[in-house]
């Protein structure tokens, strides 16, 4: 399948005067053409931090210390300030966590729509701005009237779909959505990511969803990459991590998860994710791992294929015993 997000050997590190804080460190994976690609993991392991250096929206003192993110082939991170504004939004979009955050309060929803395409060089009046914005609202399910109202007029999912709708509005090959659903009930939460599933499948968009629900992944997602303290600690299809999780924290997040068919203990992560300023040496889960071994206190381990398009950065896999243990407790 053909690539149109390549995200290479990525370091976002912040340099604080308590020392280097590696946001992200050594992180390299893909995202195909039209694909649904989750990031998930707890707080702080990094996955917002990788939507905003893919938007060229890091700031000091946080610094892209190395790494390629190439988009459609063309390495975002080697491009001026006025290239990159112009891939965003046309190349690639962005729905943040909370839509007030990215909505001007003072300017109607239909102002907000026409600076975004007469930055793109776009020129239209004002009644055709109107008119493509009443389609595209139509499109997320809300009516015409929402063009011309102001962001706090409307309910937190509807601002959603808003920003959902501007979003697509230039037609991007890439869909950045950073947790668009944590400040809203379950109900509405549904209706977002249906939302956002129909105009991924309408302009044929890449979407990454970022977040910390598993259930809405399992949704959503076709394919998972699991982060943990910085980095990427296993990607693969939703199916089979869900079936068959390849390193123990994303066996624990399985196992964490209720289960409507069966009672049975829920399973948590003990202990707390390192500081990403004081990082263990060796694997960074090795302190609240069960399967901890010497090694994984002196040596990180590779992150590498462990099973049919199923990678892992786990030193179980070069011991047969201690995988086997893994696989079998899964299976039970």
């Amino acid at each position: 399948m053909t690539s149109i997000l390549e995200v290479n050997d990525l370091r976002v590190y912040f340099h604080t005067p308590r020392g280097t804080v590696k946001a992200v460190d050594n992180v390299t994976f893909d995202v195909h053409a039209g694909e649904r690609f989750g990031l998930i993991g707890e707080s702080g392991s990094g996955k917002s931090t990788i939507a905003l250096a893919i938007m060229r929206l890091i700031r000091p003192p946080g610094r892209i210390e190395s790494g390629e993110i190439r988009l459609d082939g063309e390495n975002l991170l080697a491009l001026s300030d006025e290239e990159i504004r112009q891939r965003r939004l046309a190349g690639v979009a962005m729905v943040t966590q909370g839509a007030m955050n990215s909505l001007n309060p003072v300017m109607r929803i239909r102002q907000q729509f026409a600076d975004g395409l007469n930055s793109h060089g776009e020129t239209v009046t004002v009644e055709e701005a109107r008119e493509r914005l009443v389609e595209l609202l139509a499109r997320v399910g809300l009516k015409p009237e929402a063009a011309d109202v102001y962001p706090h007029q409307l309910s937190g999912g509807m601002k959603q779909r808003v920003c959902i709708a501007l979003a697509m509005s230039l037609r991007p090959s890439l869909i950045i959505a950073d947790e668009p659903t944590s400040a809203l009930d379950v109900v509405v939460q549904r209706q977002v990511v249906q939302t956002l599933r129909q105009v991924q499948e309408d302009i044929n968009a890449a979407v990454i969803l970022i977040g910390h629900d598993m259930g809405l992944m399992a949704q959503f997602a076709s394919r998972v990459g699991v982060m943990y303290a910085g980095k990427l600690v296993e990607e693969g299809p939703v199916r089979a991590i869900f079936r068959q999780p390849e390193h123990p924290y994303t066996r624990i997040l399985m196992e964490s998860l209720p289960s409507l068919d069966q009672k049975e203990t829920l399973q948590v992560v003990k202990g707390a994710p390192p500081s990403a300023a004081d990082r263990p040496v060796g694997c960074v889960f090795h302190p609240r791992c069960p399967f901890v071994m010497d090694r994984c206190i002196q040596e990180e381990p590779l992150f590498r294929e462990v099973a049919p398009e199923q990678w892992a950065a786990c030193h179980l896999h070069d011991e047969p015993a201690a995988a086997y243990n893994l696989s079998r407790e899964v299976a039970e």
